[in-house]
Order: C-alpha cells, then sequence, then structure tokens
C-alpha cells in the first residue's frame, strides 16, 4: 500500500517532465520554421525584386518578434492545460484571514 502513495506524486511528475519536454521541443521546431520561413522567403523576394539582402533581412527582423509571441501563446496554453497559470492561486486559509483583519 505505501508503494501507491508514493507512486501517484511520481506519476504526475513524470508527466509534468515529459509534458515540459515537449514543450520545448515543439517551441524551437516552430521558431525554426518561423525563422527558415522569413529567410526563404525573404531570398524568394529578393529574387524576384532585385533587392538582395534587403527583403530577407526585413523578413527575418519581421519573424524574431512573431515566433516570440507565437512561442508565449504556446507556453501559456500548456501552463493552462497543466493547470499552472500565472495568475497567484489563493488558498481559503489565505482568504479568511484576509476578511478577518478587514473585519476587525
Amino acid at each position: 500500500m505505501p508503494n501507491q502513495s508514493v507512486q501517484v506524486p511520481q506519476d504526475k511528475q513524470r508527466l509534468v517532465n515529459m509534458t515540459v519536454i515537449a514543450l520545448v521541443g515543439q517551441v524551437g521546431c516552430l521558431t525554426l520554421i518561423i525563422v527558415l520561413g522569413a529567410v526563404f522567403g525573404g531570398m524568394w523576394i529578393d529574387s524576384r525584386m532585385g533587392t538582395r539582402p534587403f527583403g530577407t533581412i526585413i523578413l527575418v527582423a519581421v519573424s524574431v518578434p512573431i515566433a516570440i509571441f507565437v512561442m508565449l501563446k504556446v507556453v501559456r496554453a500548456t501552463l493552462r492545460k497543466l493547470g499552472m497559470d500565472s495568475q497567484p492561486q489563493v488558498s481559503p486559509m489565505e482568504t479568511n484571514r484576509e476578511g478577518s483583519e478587514k473585519n476587525g
């Protein structure tokens, strides 16, 4: 019986660890796809318009904030699914303590 109570937290921790590993891989792949898409798109625009490095430089510069935005959205969505929101959660004990301090 004691093995079962110890096993549950380890399984939950293992699930969280695997989710974090998957999240890092997903964010890395998305960032790579966005930046490579910008590089190849910029090279294609430069070859069509004859503006050798400028199209590539502009698209790569624009892709960096887009990649950061996408990364934040993916991380927040994953944390929300795990129940680890960035908003602090107040326990019922703290709520009762705050209420009694206001009243008295």
